[in-house]
């Protein structure tokens, strides 16, 4: 093969190799973008689920015990407070060597019969997660004290406890926002910025991070 035929089929090969790059680069780039948008899109859903989930103290400031007399309905109240949903959990603090949590039936609630509960709990610090829909039943495994009204019914669905009571018919005495076990939260507006912020800075990161794959 002659000199001038190599060279002239090199061109060749390079004029092809440079269509073939111009047509499939734009798919490329498309193709990534989709998956920088999956990616996206998963990460937002995480971040979502994060935010919106909650471990509740159950009786808020007080432990898992005997209610006071002057406040007998203290569990009643709490759980139409308190919009539970899945993903949320229930934190019950009591001291292990005088109390103790089962979960029953309804039957077994309205009876308080404390035979074969569902669950059995005494270390003190029970954590129970929320993972379905429906109604659960709390009360101690303790002789007595379920009589002492010592017990907890929540209504857990889709969107949500839809019987939580409005502020205008809470004691004067319940606080103002729904109260998490730990730290009192922020203002709606300030943990909701606080949000905000951490996601627009993991959304510039991808993109930055996808607009240098596109230029390479």
């Amino acid at each position: 093969m002659s000199l001038s035929t190599s060279l002239f089929t090199r061109f060749l090969n390079l004029g092809k190799f440079q269509f073939l790059v111009r047509i499939k680069m734009p798919f490329l780039r498309s193709f990534r973008f989709n998956l920088f948008l999956v990616y996206l899109l998963a990460t937002w859903v995480q971040i979502q689920t994060k935010v919106e989930s909650y471990e509740y103290k159950v009786g808020d400031l007080d432990s898992w015990g005997i209610p006071i007399s002057s406040n007998s309905q203290v569990y009643e109240k709490w759980s139409k407070y308190h919009n539970l949903k899945i993903g949320d959990s229930l934190l019950f603090l009591y001291p292990p060597s005088q109390d103790s949590l089962i979960q029953v039936t309804e039957e077994s609630y309205k009876s308080c019969n404390l035979k074969d509960p569902i669950l059995y709990m005494n270390n003190g610090n029970s954590l129970f997660n929320i993972t379905s829909v429906g109604e659960f039943y709390f009360t101690s495994a303790e002789f007595g004290h379920c009589q002492k009204h010592q017990k907890l019914h929540i209504t857990v669905g889709v969107g949500g406890n839809t019987d939580t009571l409005s502020p205008s018919s809470l004691p004067q005495s319940a606080p103002s926002y729904p109260t998490a076990f730990g730290d009192i939260p922020m203002s709606p507006s300030t943990s909701s910025a606080h949000q905000n912020f951490k996601l627009s800075l993991i959304v510039t990161g991808f993109f930055l991070y996808f607009l240098m794959l596109c230029n390479h």
